[in-house]
């Protein structure tokens, strides 16, 4: 990491394949400490963004348009790992030398599970009730959490998730990957809010059959690591009614693969 004695700005250089002799300086914006600035860059977070760009279908791919500058605004920690990160990058489209909406929130990977219970012929939805507050709402949401990209155990972190929010246990056997029946070129992945974050979320299907005491036992239920800020409560809600009982993208997201998928004849033991 370079420091601009000028200015004392903390800049680091990046040199980009994609962009050979047009290398990309790395400025830390003010407040931004010494030791988050270094943390921004080899965090997972940023080194999967500079990979992201570089693929086949990444912005620089094609050499219509260049990067040439990051602007690191802010980091958040957990723990010891960059959980947030918020940055500006200059990308210029070459033609009209106009530059693109360049701003990043930084999240990284997630999971999600919608949870499918059959009991007394009535199939039923698994909801948590949280508390958002970047809406200043309580939200019906699908059990799902961050994934540790440094791990990269996307079943395992489903599974985990799915126990801590609702007590239900799954085996790793569990759960069908519904964003992997997506075509090879969409990363297998789906993207809530590409315009303004780089999160992407793998779904998962649990599908099982019940006895009625379970759903009676489930309503209501209250979960959550408090420790960590979670104060979740359980509902659950006929699945015919699920997609007009819940604003949550995740939710909406997995009717509409899951659907799709029992279609197009890709569950088939789950056809009914």
């Amino acid at each position: 990491m370079a420091t601009d004695s000028s200015s004392s700005t903390l800049t680091h250089i990046i040199h980009l394949p994609n962009q050979p002799g047009q290398p990309v300086p790395v400025v830390a914006a003010a407040g931004v400490s010494g030791s988050d600035f270094r943390n921004a860059i080899e965090s997972s977070l940023f080194q999967q963004w500079l990979k992201n760009i570089q693929t086949e279908t990444g912005m620089l791919a094609n050499g219509a348009m260049s990067l040439s500058q990051v602007l690191i605004q802010g980091v958040d920690m957990f723990g010891k790992r960059v959980g947030f990160l918020k940055f500006k990058a200059d990308v210029v489209d070459k033609e009209t030398g106009q530059k693109v909406p360049g701003i990043v929130f930084a999240r990284g990977p997630a999971v999600a599970v919608l949870i499918l219970l059959d009991s007394d012929g009535e199939t039923y939805a698994v909801l948590t009730e949280q508390v958002r507050v970047p809406v200043g709402r309580l939200i019906l949401e699908l059990p799902a959490g961050m994934l540790d990209a440094d791990k990269g155990d996307i079943v395992g972190t489903a599974v985990r998730e799915v126990e801590e929010e609702t007590g239900i246990h799954m085996n790793l056997d569990d759960v069908i990957d519904l964003t992997a029946f997506l075509e090879p070129s969409t990363g297998c992945k789906v993207f809530p809010s590409p315009g303004g974050c780089d999160e992407d979320i793998s779904l998962f299907l649990h599908r099982t059959e019940v006895d009625k005491g379970i759903i009676q036992q489930l309503q209501g239920k209250q979960m959550g690591l408090r420790d960590h800020g979670e104060f979740i409560k359980v509902h659950v809600v006929p699945y015919k009614n699920l997609w007009r009982m819940t604003a949550d993208a995740k939710a909406l997201m997995a009717i509409a693969l899951y659907e799709m998928a029992k279609r197009d004849g890709l569950l088939p033991s789950l056809r009914d």
